[in-house]
């Protein structure tokens, strides 16, 4: 279960990340505070990936912004630099997870879970998207287009991003017929024909509707 955030009491983010806006929002906190996103509710095969970031203001790594709008080389970059950095916690939902309880279900599980395992206490999550989870350890507010707005979203979009990735190109290895470093399990026509001519792994969300089809029709 979830609900969508907006209240009198919420904190209205500009436009583009903005550092002087979130060491403000810091102060007026008396505390640190954490972003949160998702990588991969759209892909036919693979988990979905959620993190958290909560940032040190004071050692920061240049660059952060929607992982969309980065090249994958600086993604990689900034990747190594976040966990240096940040606080961060990652929490990975497999495709048997997403079928069982449906995929915004799943990411909400995720992001409760990356919430609750920071090391360092924050005083309230700021949530990519417009969901918040019920029974985080504080108050969550979401941010729709976070990632590209809150430093600390854009942290943590950078994480799940290159922590899926990594793992498709992985599985890549045991499965390379169906192309999944490439792809990374989106439903482009290089899956689409792996699969009929291969058939659905374990990998694949069998819930999803052209897995479930390809398996009722065969």
């Amino acid at each position: 279960m979830s609900y969508f955030a907006n209240s009198l009491f919420d904190i209205a983010f500009p436009d583009a990340p903005d550092l002087r806006f979130e060491r403000s929002v810091e102060q007026d906190l008396q505390g640190r505070f954490a972003g949160i996103d998702e990588a991969g509710r759209g892909p036919w095969a693979g988990p979905v990936v959620v993190a958290a970031a909560s940032l040190d203001y004071d050692n920061l790594p240049e660059g952060l912004n929607d992982s969309k709008k980065l090249t994958e080389a600086k993604r990689e970059e900034l990747f190594e630099q976040i966990l240096e950095m940040a606080d961060v916690s990652v929490c990975v939902q497999s495709a048997q997870t997403v079928d069982r309880i449906n995929i915004r279900e799943a990411t909400l599980q995720g992001m409760r879970t990356c919430a609750r395992s920071l090391s360092v206490p924050v005083k309230r999550f700021f949530i990519d998207g417009k969901d918040v989870p019920h029974h985080l350890p504080q108050e969550g507010q979401a941010l729709i287009k976070g990632d590209g707005r809150c430093l600390a979203i854009s942290a943590a979009s950078i994480v799940a991003k290159v922590t899926r990735d990594r793992l498709m190109v992985k599985m890549d290895r045991y499965l390379p017929e169906y192309g999944f470093a490439k792809h990374k399990g989106y439903g482009t026509k290089q899956h689409q024909e792996a699969l009929a001519a291969h058939g659905v792994t374990p990998l694949h969300r069998c819930s999803f509707r052209p897995i479930r089809e390809m398996i009722e029709g065969s």
